[in-house]
């Protein structure tokens, strides 16, 4: 029914001869031809491609990218932070509906090679994809940070399945990565590798915050601010801080920062997503520290914040607690403020392993352990059990959705359902908020 389609390219994926009738082959469309190949000059900012994010904030946000701004910033990234070029194999665990595969894609820009991988990184087990390395010969290997923590979980140590030799480097983006991960990495994947751990967004389809060869490595830390990007934390008052959480803000354009919203007309979307509350300044909508030395800290979402008695907690330090415990295979807290200045309320929901049941016993220890790693303010006033925590297509937990239909926001209106990959999730949720309606 487009009436723009001139063309459909059939792709066998389970079976190469199953091409629906009437549409051309993928060997028909890639056989090589005499053909000489034809380029179109284009502007700088003319736009490459749409990509939505991810949803973790609520309604996915069409972001319009550049062909000028994209090319620089993956230069720069692939070439000079992850060192890659000719003779390199390059691997991003990633689906088509995560902007690290549009990162991924870039790597013949700099002479690299791609490994790409479709399917359950999980089957038949968590070695599957450090085995695909050892086959490919893989130099840089990229996943999440959840990715790591569950194979740390399970007790793998990836040296032991598979020939690691050829890894230089490993990347961990999507979530913060805890202290813990870091010494996995170095103790059951290699010690002679470089672990980069980064962060940015679908906004810029890039790192602002990442690793480099040139500096070390520090337990925790993501290495530095990027090339190129004007990374600052922000105080209440809006000053650049060092050593303390603030807001991370970009404060001089980068490379490829989008060059609109598709469909945003006067720009005003555009505008209310990222400079309604520095005029001028980009806010991205995370927490990050920013120590003497140059090394970052992200601590999760500002918006997902958990704000008592005044003192902000960051959700990554609290998933990295709770998801630690055996009896617990994920997890995600809101803080519901209260409208007359109290503490409000701190609400974690748990999916449990097979076998285990939220009784009084599991929510002490869940409490005890949240105390002494912690803080007491870190204790939930309720622990509630869920059969899966909302999660987008890229794997992100959905805290801030969570937390609007939690306050009586339809879920229509606090998420995407198209943009989740359980979307009968927010079920359990929504009926909890009719529970809890006054």
């Amino acid at each position: 029914a487009l009436p723009s389609l001139r063309h459909t390219v059939g792709i066998g994926y389970l079976d190469p001869a199953a091409v629906p009738e009437g549409a051309t082959s993928w060997a028909e469309l890639a056989a090589p031809t005499d053909e000489p190949l034809t380029f179109t000059p284009v502007a700088f900012d003319h736009p490459l491609y749409v990509l939505y994010s991810s949803g973790t904030t609520g309604l996915p946000k069409p972001i319009v990218h550049g062909h000028g701004g994209i090319l620089l910033e993956h230069l720069k990234m692939l070439a000079l932070h992850h060192d890659l070029g000719p003779g390199d194999r390059f691997f991003w665990f990633t689906t088509t509906g995560w902007m690290m595969w549009n990162f991924l894609v870039s790597g013949p820009a700099v002479g690299a090679a791609i490994v790409l991988f479709d399917g359950n990184p999980g089957h038949p087990d968590l070695g599957a994809l450090w085995r695909l390395a050892e086959e490919t010969g893989t130099t840089y290997f990229g996943t999440s940070a959840p990715f790591l923590l569950a194979c740390r979980k399970a007790g793998l140590v990836p040296k032991e399945i598979a020939d690691l030799s050829a890894l230089r480097g490993l990347g961990s983006t999507g979530a913060p990565l805890p202290a813990e991960g870091f010494s996995w990495v170095y103790e059951t994947v290699g010690e002679r590798l470089q672990l980069q751990s980064l962060s940015g967004g679908t906004d810029v389809c890039t790192g602002f915050v990442g690793g480099v060869p040139l500096l070390p490595v520090h337990t925790g830390e993501i290495t530095c601010r990027a090339l190129g990007a004007k990374v600052e934390a922000r105080s209440a008052d809006g000053t650049a801080v060092i050593d303390e959480l603030g807001e991370l803000v970009i404060t001089e354009p980068m490379p490829s920062m989008p060059v609109g919203f598709w469909n945003d007309v006067d720009g005003s979307r555009y505008r209310e997503a990222y400079f309604d509350v520095y005029p001028g300044v980009w806010r991205h909508g995370d927490w990050i520290t920013i120590n003497s030395r140059g090394g970052c800290v992200i601590t999760g979402r500002s918006d997902a914040t958990l704000n008592r008695g005044g003192v902000r907690l960051g959700t990554a330090e609290f998933y990295s607690v709770v998801e630690g415990m055996d009896e617990v295979v994920d997890s995600v807290v809101v803080h519901l403020e209260d409208d007359q200045g109290g503490a409000g309320e701190l609400l974690l929901f748990v999916v449990l392993a097979d076998g285990s049941e939220l009784d009084d016993d599991l929510r002490k220890k869940i409490s005890r352990e949240l105390r002494t790693a912690l803080s007491p303010r870190h204790v939930p006033d309720e622990i509630h059990q869920v059969r899966a925590v909302p999660r987008t297509l890229s794997a992100k937990k959905l805290e801030v959705p969570v937390k609007k239909i939690l306050t009586g926001t339809p879920v229509d209106r606090a998420a995407a359902k198209g943009a989740l990959a359980n979307p009968e999730s927010l079920t359990a949720f929504a009926q909890l908020a009719q529970r809890r309606a006054p």
